[in-house]
């Protein structure tokens, strides 16, 4: 499988586009796109936001109901892979998880900042070729608390869809 280019629209805010690499993350890349071409993303939000660290999203319905999918075995060091040394750098994407290294499924972040504690602990698989004014307005959104969560946008930031170019 080669580079894939996929558009992640951020309804009011614009676009990012990516290049996802399945030479560090074949599984992953493999599933972020299969939940891509079926719309799975479709309104869905970013529901976490710390600025100067990440963005996450691609889980959550604005209503903070999580849209559930099938897990994945994580693709990254410190869970016996060791082909992916993709750093998280700015603008890196990276697949979230619980505490369990095999719990990814649909929740992604993608990097504010470098984050050098990530790598090799969570499976990234791709970087923003543009759109990081979108990612700094994303960003940059005044945050609440929602339930558990303390860095919650205060206004719904929502990913129209998640287009394979």
């Amino acid at each position: 499988m080669e580079t894939v280019k996929i558009k992640i629209n951020v309804k009011d805010l614009g676009s990012m586009e990516a290049e996802l690499y399945p030479e560090y993350a074949p599984a992953t890349v493999a599933n972020f796109v299969k939940l891509a071409k079926e719309g799975f993303y479709e309104g869905l939000i970013f529901h976490r936001v710390i600025r100067g660290f990440m963005i996450q999203g691609g889980g959550m319905k604005p209503t903070f109901e999580q849209k559930e999918c099938k897990s994945i075995k994580g693709e990254f060091r410190a869970n016996g892979f060791s082909g992916n040394t993709l750093k998280h750098t700015r603008g890196v994407l990276s697949m979230a998880r619980t505490m369990d290294p095999n719990s990814a499924s649909s929740q992604f972040f993608v990097m504010h900042a470098d984050a050098p504690h990530l790598d090799g602990q969570y499976a990234a698989f791709g970087k923003l070729t543009d759109g990081y004014d979108v990612l700094d307005k994303i960003a940059t959104v005044r945050t609440t608390s929602f339930y558990y969560y303390s860095d919650v946008p205060a206004e719904t930031v929502e990913i129209e869809s998640v287009e394979v170019l």
